[in-house]
């Protein structure tokens, strides 16, 4: 009885180990990751992105409902291809890197999961400008592999809009035709090379 016990309880265990170790925590590869937003200026839309950044993903490509993930922008980063533009984000009126240097994410949950499309929604606190807003991302999976050097990568990216308003970042100027100078609603595109650190 005692040894029908003992295999009983191995066999469970072999089952549950490629479950267990199936999840992995990957580092963001900043060189193939991408941080981009746009946001309306007048009639058409103004691109920039963040140039510093770094962030974590543990992931278990057959139980996405376990996901977290985190990261860290550096604020003063911004960059729209424009220095006197990317000084005025910089100062005050916007971000005011000096006294806000971070803008971070800590995932809270993930739902809506489609396994064969390879999306969910993640959610997750957003702190930026010194304030703290929940947010969610329409997020995808887009596989995991080994590069010719033989580490283990994996694709993912994530899209959402966020109300800069909602951050306390109001700065704006009207215009004749009485509209405004700039939008309020900033639509933000991550693309994310992760890797397993050796």
């Amino acid at each position: 009885m005692r040894n029908t016990h003992r295999a009983a309880v191995a066999a469970i265990a072999l089952l549950l180990a490629p479950i267990a170790s199936s999840a992995a925590t990957y580092k963001v590869d900043k060189s193939h990751t991408n941080v981009a937003f746009k946001v309306r200026h007048l009639f058409t839309n103004v691109a920039g992105r963040f140039d510093s950044f770094e962030g974590a993903i543990n992931f278990d490509p057959a139980d996405f409902s376990s996901a977290k993930v985190t990261g860290t922008i550096d604020s003063a980063s911004i960059n729209t291809a424009n220095e006197k533009r990317d000084a005025h984000l910089k100062n005050a009126d916007f971000f005011d890197v000096e006294n806000h240097p971070k803008i971070t994410f800590e995932s809270t949950k993930i739902d809506a999961i489609d396994k064969a499309k390879k999306t969910a929604k993640l959610h997750g606190n957003l702190t930026m400008h010194g304030i703290t807003k929940p947010i969610v991302l329409d997020v995808a999976y887009l596989g995991t592999g080994k590069d010719p050097w033989g580490n283990t990568r994996g694709g993912f990216t994530a899209t959402t809009t966020i109300n800069r308003k909602d951050f306390d970042i109001n700065w704006n100027e009207t215009l004749d035709s009485g509209g405004l100078l700039i939008g309020e609603e900033v639509d933000v595109e991550i693309n994310v090379e992760g890797f397993i650190p050796q």
